[in-house]
């Protein structure tokens, strides 16, 4: 048996079928939908993690295979087990990983699979290095490579590095699918949750050509006053 099969099978034994129904509607997998044709078993994320730990030993290319399965779940193992892996690795590995993943985006094709791993692989891999691939991954045009620039960020914005952040969400300002939208809106928030003066700074000039989701995420943990302030603003202009 192949390790990637032992893997999968190891997962597969939490299969909740009854879960599984609701995750396919949860993650808008009909057809024309953003997940159309994915396919999922019903596996709650911490017992997909706890497996995944107990495969940090195998080579990051031993989990290829699952990344390719039609099951989400077996996808998202793949991710977390190189998660997993990432921090006990040396720099060679590390760049093993992180290559593998900007090879496979098209596997990343759902937005759990990318927030559970582009800042603590992507983010974290182009800490200390040139971050221009976050800039093509953005420039792409792919939603799920676009959405992966801007999460990998959280990395930085949780060390108080804003810059990628908002040059990046300036580069998605008017994106039209509302998963980027809130994606950017979802990273704002975390920079203004550190330094809301940042934040303000950046929404003074854009608040009004920002798509109404994105402000939304974006202001969120303003008070209710000031959220009635940029809200109401925007429904003037619009």
């Amino acid at each position: 048996m192949s390790i990637a099969k032992e893997i999968r099978e190891s997962l597969l034994v939490f299969a909740d079928p009854e879960k599984a129904s609701v995750l396919q509607g949860f993650f808008k997998t009909a057809k024309g939908a953003y997940g159309e044709g994915d396919k999922f078993v019903g596996i709650p994320v911490p017992k997909t993690r706890s497996v995944a730990k107990q495969y940090v030993y195998v080579a990051p290319e031993d989990v290829l295979p699952l990344l390719s399965d039609a099951v989400h779940e077996c996808r998202l193992l793949a991710l977390l087990i190189w998660v997993a892996q990432f921090p006990k690795s040396d720099e060679l590995r590390r760049k093993r990983i992180f290559d593998l993943y900007l090879s496979n985006t098209d596997k990343i094709n759902n937005w759990d699979l990318v927030d559970l791993s582009a800042y603590q692989i992507v983010g974290e891999y182009l800490r200390d290095k040139d971050r221009t691939p976050l800039y093509r991954l953005a420039e792409s045009g792919y939603l799920w490579e676009q959405r992966i620039s801007i999460v990998a960020t959280w990395k930085y914005i949780r060390e108080k590095q804003f810059e990628d952040t908002l040059y990046l969400a300036d580069k998605l300002l008017q994106h039209p699918h509302d998963l980027i939208q809130k994606a950017v809106g979802w990273m704002l928030r975390e920079v203004g949750k550190r330094d809301k003066a940042v934040l303000l700074h950046f929404l003074e000039s854009r608040y009004q050509i920002m798509p109404r989701t994105m402000l939304r995420y974006a202001i969120e943990k303003f008070s209710p006053e000031e959220r009635a302030f940029y809200m109401k603003k925007d429904r003037q202009r619009s």
